[in-house]
């Protein structure tokens, strides 16, 4: 079987009309579209309205055409997808983040033929969070022999690790499943590489659909977030001496065990997941996925100090999973956000008892062979797991994954407190006109619930109904995760010894008490706070307003943000990550961050899943006032130092819940924070105020290798050492020259009438960002920014596209590239 990308060539429709645009994919047709109050994914998917698209490419049948079967490999479409060719339907599927195959049957060697994506995501909305639409990850070209390894074909898994005072012995069990009829004497061969360099091999005669094959390695490297030791596993089937099929799979090798008294153990060894979660959009990308783009948020996160990733609330890209099996970061990859109670009007639940297990098979056949992923979960904040059916249909999941791959624990994410009121039935009435304790008990009504009572829903989860409410669900289960539930663990371990705990979502201010548990508390293995990458759609649920201001969790357009990410959308990290770095004692020096001093003297509109809205800078031109200083730190005291002037000590570390507070009036200068321990001083950190700024360019990368390469680069308005002024804001207009594109340009403000897919933005807190994809020439890219007030600024970077490589790593899909 060999594979290529699929995705050059395409031509796109919007609607009825008969005028198309020439693109590659992966492509968001969503986030092109004219955003507006009355637009049919409301506050759910950031103002966005749905659509109907199609999708065309023309295909030169191959000279093998009669002798080999291709397909074509679609790893997601958002909408309900009918594939054509030459006005055939040869697939259809409904599930935007289930993989599926369509036919290429019955095209002659030298034809061609037309391949048509019918795509419809009009009805409105479907989701609780901006979706995108249209082909918005990778699509290939699949071609395969009578008798080839079959699709999810090769499974490995490590069975033993015996680690010993010199080294390190493993064996690995790798079964081949074939398709087609096997001649006699046929056999797979097994090779493990380490960087080039084969390491081991063992070899079977097939004597049966699937072959395992035992192969023992010697002095092993184990996988962990620690170290993230990577083989490559070449499989082969022989034919009558010949090869006539292969596949490379890169994975790593690494035990996994938990349970009640020793928690979460990875190599034998106890591990703690300092954990978060990610939705699937790409912030100004929307929801189109590059494999640099996920591989950027999975390594800012990991550099961050997190090491575990959980999925929300759908199953991971494979480029994400590839970045996570590389960089060491453990995931926990989720089925879905809805079983068979709907949450908004168009959300699937009508399909979900008849198709759960084509989404699940999928995702396991993804996952599988991935190091990186060490827990299941099969669903988030489900109602219906409170009630007699959805305990009978955890079981039925659960028994499902246990059966397809019974090398992960299963869990699901519950919120007690939702729990607790569909247990109560309070089912009974929809719209907007109705009470909320009247209406159903959704993830949405439970938000609303908590924002306006406070601190509910970790208050709710000690109460004995949400026990009642819970603990059927979570027997169903292997590890219990709690949603906003951390207030319970001390009381669910008294009454359930054996229950091993997670927490699957929580608040970000309460990470000192959620990590207290995690540390105390047996058989509590993590936390994953909301959220580690701030994502489009749920307008309002984190970011703050003020004064007359519109508050809540649900703000209306312009809103186009959740605005509670760890990392805004263009990956600027805020104080919540200031907060985590010292909770878990991995920062050496405080960390400050200030108050916005534009808001200084207005009551803020708060939420509760935003801590702070304090920002890493102490350059605020045109301001004054008091400001409101937050320095984070793990050690006993911190003294803050104004332009050298003491303004005080202050309590620091659990005491204090890792924060000291100061007041002080803003003046330009140098906001030095000092950490002492036992009264000596242990580290100290520093912010700056900007000198005059300008618009100024700077890149992440000076490389573009691949028409699916990206380059991130920051327009900011900053002073010649590079110190950004959080003050001031411009109007900014980007030129690309060269061979590349303007891909998406954009800021992370929270509310905006302006398209990621225009050529002119505003910045946000003195930045935005341009991101520029590759093409398939060589040569220098040339990127011009103007500004209306910050004059203007260029900068070149180089495509190498003769070292192109695949966007989607081929070793993923199981599959050699051709």
């Amino acid at each position: 079987m060999t594979t290529s990308l699929f995705t050059d060539g395409w031509t796109f429709y919007r609607g009825d009309d008969a005028t198309g645009a020439e693109l590659r994919l992966p492509h968001d047709a969503m986030i092109g579209e004219a955003r507006s109050a009355a637009a049919g994914t409301g506050n759910h998917g950031g103002f966005f309205p749905g659509g109907v698209y199609r999708y065309r490419k023309v295909w030169p049948a191959p000279d093998d055409a009669n002798e080999r079967e291709y397909s074509l490999r679609f790893e997601g479409v958002y909408g309900v997808t009918r594939v054509t060719v030459d006005g055939r339907e040869v697939a259809r599927n409904d599930s935007p983040y289930r993989e599926f195959t369509a036919a290429l049957a019955s095209i002659a060697p030298g034809q061609s033929a037309e391949i048509e994506v019918h795509v419809d995501n009009s009805a409105a909305p479907n989701s609780r969070w901006y979706t995108g639409s249209g082909i918005y990850r990778p699509v290939w070209l699949v071609s395969a022999g009578a008798v080839a390894i079959a699709p999810d074909g090769v499974r490995i898994v490590t069975r033993t690790v015996r680690t010993g005072p010199t080294h390190t012995d493993a064996t690995v069990q790798v079964t081949i499943h074939v398709d087609g009829v096997v001649p006699s004497g046929a056999t797979v061969i097994v090779d493990f590489e380490d960087d080039g360099q084969a390491v081991a091999r063992s070899e079977a005669e097939v004597t049966d659909a699937a072959t395992t094959v035992e192969v023992p390695i010697t002095s092993a490297k184990l996988w962990s977030a620690e170290q993230p030791h990577l083989y490559d596993v070449r499989v082969r089937l022989v034919i009558d001496q010949e090869t006539a099929d292969e596949r490379l799979i890169r994975t790593g090798l690494r035990s996994v065990e938990v349970d009640a008294r020793h928690g979460l153990r990875i190599n034998g060894e106890r591990v703690l997941l300092r954990g978060t979660a990610v939705h699937h959009d790409n912030g100004p990308l929307g929801a189109a996925t590059f494999a640099s783009a996920e591989r950027r948020r999975a390594r800012l996160l990991k550099e961050a100090g997190y090491n575990a990733i959980r999925s929300a609330h759908n199953p991971l890209s494979r480029a994400f999973l590839d970045a996570c099996d590389e960089l060491g970061l453990y995931v926990m990859d989720e089925l879905t956000d809805v079983w068979f109670r709907p949450k908004t009007p168009h959300d699937g639940a009508e399909r979900f008892r008849a198709q759960w297990r084509d989404d699940a098979a999928s995702m396991i056949a993804k996952d599988r062979n991935r190091p990186s992923v060490i827990i299941y979960s099969i669903g988030n904040e489900i109602a219906e797991s409170a009630t007699e059916d959805g305990v009978e249909l955890a079981q039925q999941i659960h028994s499902y994954f246990a059966d397809a791959d019974p090398t992960r624990p299963t869990t699901i994410a519950v919120n007690p407190l939702l729990a607790m009121m569909a247990a109560r039935g309070k089912t009974s009435a929809h719209g907007e006109d109705v009470p909320p304790e009247r209406r159903p008990a959704t993830s949405t009504l439970a938000n609303e619930v908590t924002a306006r009572m406070g601190r509910l829903m970790v208050l709710a989860s000690k109460l004995p109904a949400a026990d009642k409410a819970t603990r059927d669900v979570f027997a169903a289960v292997d590890i219990a995760g709690y949603n906003y539930g951390f207030a319970s663990y001390v009381g669910a371990r008294r009454r359930y010894p054996n229950r091993v705990i997670v927490g699957t979502e929580s608040m970000p201010g309460d990470l000192p008490a959620i990590w207290q548990r995690v540390t105390s508390v047996p058989g509590v293995i993590g936390d994953f706070g909301w959220t580690g990458w701030d994502y489009l759609g749920e307008v309002g649920l984190g970011y703050w307003t003020y004064g007359a201001e519109t508050g809540g969790i649900a703000k209306p357009y312009p809103g186009i943000l959740a605005g509670c990410g760890v990392f805004d959308i263009t990956g600027t990290p805020g104080a919540a990550l200031l907060l985590a770095q010292a909770v878990w004692g991995i920062s050496q020096r405080p960390g400050i961050a200030v108050r916005p001093l534009d808001k200084t003297g207005q009551r803020p509109n708060r939420t509760p899943w935003l801590s702070s809205d304090a920002l890493p800078s102490w350059s605020w031109r045109g301001h004054t006032g008091l400001a409101d200083v937050e320095v984070y730190s793990a050690d006993h005291e911190v003294e803050l130092l104004l332009n050298g002037r003491s303004l005080g000590r202050r309590k620091s570390g659990p005491r204090s819940s890792y924060v000291a507070r100061f007041r002080t009036q803003y003046e330009p200068g140098e906001l030095t924070a000092v950490a002492y321990r036992d009264g000596r001083e242990t580290g100290r950190s520093t912010l700056r105020s900007a000198g005059a700024p300008r618009l100024r360019l700077r890149a992440e990368t000076d490389e573009l290798s691949s028409p699916d390469d990206l380059a991130y680069i920051w327009l900011e308005l900053a002073d010649e050492d590079g110190i950004v002024d959080v003050g001031s804001e411009d109007r900014i207009a980007v030129s690309v020259a060269g061979p590349g594109t303007l891909t998406a340009l954009g800021s992370a403000a929270p509310e905006t009438t302006g398209r990621f897919v225009d050529d002119e933005t505003t910045t946000h807190r003195g930045r935005a960002i341009a991101i520029i994809r590759g093409t398939a020439q060589d040569g220098p890219v040339t990127i011009h920014a103007a500004s209306t007030r910050h004059g203007e600024a260029s900068l070149t970077l180089h495509v190498t596209a003769a070292a192109a490589v695949p966007a989607i790593s081929v070793a993923a899909l199981g599959m050699e590239s051709s």
